[in-house]
């Protein structure tokens, strides 16, 4: 029985003549999804398999299907005859530029049993000349196929075929049920006493061998090393570095990859020509003094390090020099070189050394890179990506990542062990050490379909229409970038009630919960103000540190599309201060153990932010109201002096006259007059994150009550306003009698309204509103204008669809928290901003603004 050993990311070439079982040998070995058949292929484009002027067509399109599965990483296996090799070199060089490693099966039979097989076959007649001439080519083709494949297997004759097995074989690099914790050590240069410093400090336990000499290291915790390459060379021991790491590696409690020092030294040990420069003396020099049998050891250790690791379902890739994503989990000498060297631009630096491509800026990937290669001062976080190289060799630090708690540790070198080329805290022309500027959002980030992927509700799409608009917004009005973690969503209205002069009524928002299956909801008192999102640091070290921001400021206020508040910076600072003085007034920073928070919140009066809008749109209307129709009342009651029948005109001209008033005392009850933060009230509704945890959903509503009370509590001024709420039983008409007569004075007090929020559990198999508005009949004056309370008003907006808010509704909630849950889970900021900027796009969807 033959066994043939295929990769699991790769291609696969059957080869034969026609007739000699191919489509059955792929049928019986390989998924149908995963042959690609010439024949097929032609039928595709031509309707008839067995047309061969359409051969052309069907290559070219077997040939686009192929690269795009290979793209995907999935084993794909071409079923056609391929016995010449110029036919094969199209599908090898697609391999090539897919970074796959590619397998021939060579399907060899009889002529004559070909020849039976294809007379059997009442849908082709193949003319008699066609097989002898394939045969002929394939004995020609076979002797090249050792050059052309890494790999290839000959089946003779049908027996042997049909006794043949086939074996997926994963690539060596794929150790992705490998899940850690994992210690991920940077480069290490020979500095064997500062490896040792390290693995104890990280709680390794290190073995020695009968001299005393390091021979291995394990942690008591189960935790595994991994080294990202550049063991030897420049340092003062690397002999025992390796030592040390084989140890480790040979008893199962690390992986290590190859770095470039590595590959090189392996060379020079073979008696390669290799420049003795950049500290390999030095290893050629330490190593000499080995006994013979550790030096093979050592060579054959090095020699069989591979490019780099896929650890952790794919969560986590190990290489040398950092790893693009297309390259994760491939194999080829184009990834080893950029696993091993990295990337270059082509230039030079003013000390004579390459200039690092930055690749790091322009990394998209789910999975974390960590790398070496190219020293900094501090490992620092870039698009996922971390370098952890800190020179240790040059009298930096010797850095390890801890994985997944993404913690550095890190040892100070015991001396500079030898000279650098470049100064250690010198630009080296990579960004390894990153900043967050560099973490820029692309356009192509949100548009496209692949849209953003939620936790909430998978993806979430966005049109190219509305993703230039938000461009638009955020490039010219929106707060510092670094700032703008978040935005909160917008809220549909209850079901429109049926009850007279009532357009929302309690009624219809707390059946909307209970026909979900929710049992408990919290109504919260809604502020008719300027929604206002907060992000407050505990002071200017916390800002520079978690949110790279150096300018001294220790947070901001902006709206809920993203603008600052305040055009003056001072009044962003005296509400930052007032904040964070409640807060450290109420022990959250110690109890939430975290220094900064971002806050959901109404900040009040409306006309603070509003009051363009209120003198231009809604105080003009009502003062043209207020002249013209008590005007219009005093004709119609002298026509009627004179006996003319106006036909009840006077009488609805008071009613809108009545109206008109109501509409004025509705928006002025949300008007006064600001001084500074005198007069200014700030309501936080909900503490949405803090350092490494989001509550926007891990807490319940009551939560966010309780702490947005404690703020207001501990600001003894007053500017913390509190949110009143009330939590209501939905299944207890008592408990529905209280919330309705709480919400009737509320609104009669001159009051928005409330929003309604589910409390939970939440039913698995069907979504839920995150809240739902309902306001009162005054306010709704100033939504849809002075007469809307006419009955034959009101029943024409009864029929309002509130289908498209409620989607926009959920999509939005989606998207912030996603946001916060990828700020607080440490991911770059251009994945925080895809979220946000798809909830700014979202924004500018077709929905009624009234609603």
């Amino acid at each position: 029985m033959t066994e043939i050993r295929v990769p699991e990311m790769g291609l696969v070439v059957l080869v034969g003549v026609t007739g000699s079982g191919k489509s059955y040998f792929a049928r019986k070995h390989f998924l149908r999804t995963q042959v690609i058949s010439s024949d097929e292929c032609r039928g595709v484009v031509s309707d008839d398999e067995n047309d061969q002027s359409a051969t052309g067509d069907a290559f070219d399109l077997l040939h686009y299907i192929v690269a795009k599965r290979l793209r995907r990483g999935l084993l794909t296996v071409v079923d056609a005859t391929n016995v010449q090799s110029a036919a094969r070199q199209s599908l090898l060089k697609i391999a090539k530029d897919h970074d796959v490693m590619s397998v021939a099966i060579v399907l060899d039979v009889p002529e004559s049993v070909a020849a039976e097989r294809n007379a059997a076959r009442l849908d082709r007649n193949l003319p008699p000349h066609v097989i002898p001439r394939q045969r002929r080519e394939l004995r020609r083709g076979m002797r090249s196929l050792a050059r052309e494949f890494r790999r290839f297997h000959v089946l003779t004759g049908v027996a042997e075929i049909d006794a043949a097995t086939v074996v997926h074989e994963k690539a060596w690099n794929d150790r992705r049920e490998l899940t850690g914790p994992f210690d991920i050590v940077g480069d290490v240069h020979g500095c064997r006493a500062e490896l040792e410093d390290l693995l104890t400090d990280l709680g390794y336990e290190i073995d020695r061998d009968a001299e005393g000499l390091a021979a291995g290291a394990h942690h008591p915790g189960g935790r595994m090393a991994v080294f990202v390459g550049d063991l030897v060379d420049r340092g003062p021991d690397s002999p025992g570095v390796l030592r040390l790491v084989m140890g480790m590696v040979g008893d199962g409690d690390a992986l290590c990859v190859s770095g470039n020092h590595e590959a090189k030294l392996v060379r020079a040990l073979r008696g390669r020509k290799v420049r003795i420069g950049h500290g390999l003396a030095e290893s050629l020099e330490q190593l000499s003094a080995e006994p013979d049998d550790f030096r093979e050891d050592a060579l054959r250790f090095m020699d069989d390090l591979i490019s780099h690791y896929v650890l952790d379902g794919g969560d986590l890739v190990v290489a040398h020099a950092g790893l693009k994503e297309e390259y994760h989990g491939r194999s080829s000498g184009r990834v080893r070189s950029f696993a091993l060297y990295g990337d270059t631009t082509g230039e030079t630096d003013e000390y004579g050394l390459p200039v690092r491509y930055p690749w790091a800026r322009d990394y998209r990937g789910k999975a974390m890179v960590v790398y070496g290669h190219t020293p900094v001062p501090e490992a620092e976080w870039v698009n996922n990506t971390i370098c952890i190289d800190t020179g240790a060799v040059f009298g930096g630090k010797l850095t390890a990542l801890r994985y997944p708690e993404r913690e550095l540790v890190s040892v100070p070198a015991r001396q500079v062990w030898y000279e650098p080329s470049r100064p250690l805290d010198a630009p080296s022309g990579t960004t390894a050490g990153g900043h967050r500027e560099d973490e820029v959002l692309k356009i192509e980030d949100v548009l496209g379909a692949q849209g953003v992927e939620t936790s909430l509700m998978g993806r979430v799409s966005v049109r190219e229409e509305n993703a230039l608009a938000a461009l638009e917004v955020m490039s010219r009005f929106a707060v510092d970038p670094r700032w703008l973690v978040y935005l909160p969503p917008t809220m549909a209205p209850a079901e429109t009630s049926a009850l007279p002069g009532y357009l929302e009524h309690p009624a219809e928002a707390l059946a909307a919960y209970r026909d979900k299956g929710i049992d408990r909801v919290v109504c919260e008192e809604k502020h008719m103000g300027s929604r206002a999102v907060v992000v407050v640091c505990r002071d200017a070290s916390i800002a520079a540190d978690r949110f790279g921001v150096h300018d001294g400021t220790t947070g901001a206020v902006y709206t809920r599309t993203g603008r600052p508040f305040f055009r003056d910076p001072s009044r962003t600072t005296e509400v930052l201060d007032r904040l964070r003085s409640a807060i450290g007034a109420a022990g959250l920073w110690e109890e939430l153990d975290t220094g900064w928070l971002v806050i959901d919140s109404e900040l009040l009066p409306w006309s603070a932010k509003a009051m363009d809008l209120i003198r231009t749109q809604y105080a003009a209307t009502g003062a043209a109201a207020r002249a013209a129709l008590p005007m219009a009342s005093d004709l119609l009651a002298r026509a009627e002096e004179r006996g003319l029948d106006v036909g009840g005109l006077r009488e609805h001209i008071d009613r809108r006259a009545a109206n008109a008033s109501r509409f004025r005392d509705a928006y002025a009850r949300y008007c006064w007059t600001v001084d500074g933060l005198t007069g200014l009230r700030l309501a936080p509704f909900q503490i949405l994150a803090g350092e490494g945890r989001s509550w926007a959903v891990a807490r319940d509503h009551d939560w966010h009550m309780t702490m947005a009370g404690r703020l207001a509590d501990n600001d003894p001024g007053g500017f913390v306003q509190r949110t009143e709420s009330m939590t209501a039983d939905l299944y207890s008409p008592e408990s529905e009698a209280d919330v309705t007569e709480w919400w009737e004075k509320l609104t009669a007090a001159g009051g928005e309204g409330m929003v309604v929020k589910p409390l939970g559990p939440f039913p698995d198999d069907k979504r839920v509103q995150p809240g739902v508005k309902c306001r009162g009949p005054e306010y709704l004056r100033i939504i849809y204008g002075p007469d809307y309370s006419e009955p034959e008003n009101l029943d024409r907006l009864r029929g309002r669809s509130l289908g498209r808010k409620r989607s926009l509704a959920m999509r939005e909630h989606a998207l912030g928290v996603e946001a916060l849950d990828r700020l607080t889970a440490g991911e770059p900021l251009w994945r925080v901003h895809q979220a946000v900027f798809a909830i700014l796009a979202l924004e500018s969807e077709p929905v009624d603004p009234r609603l």
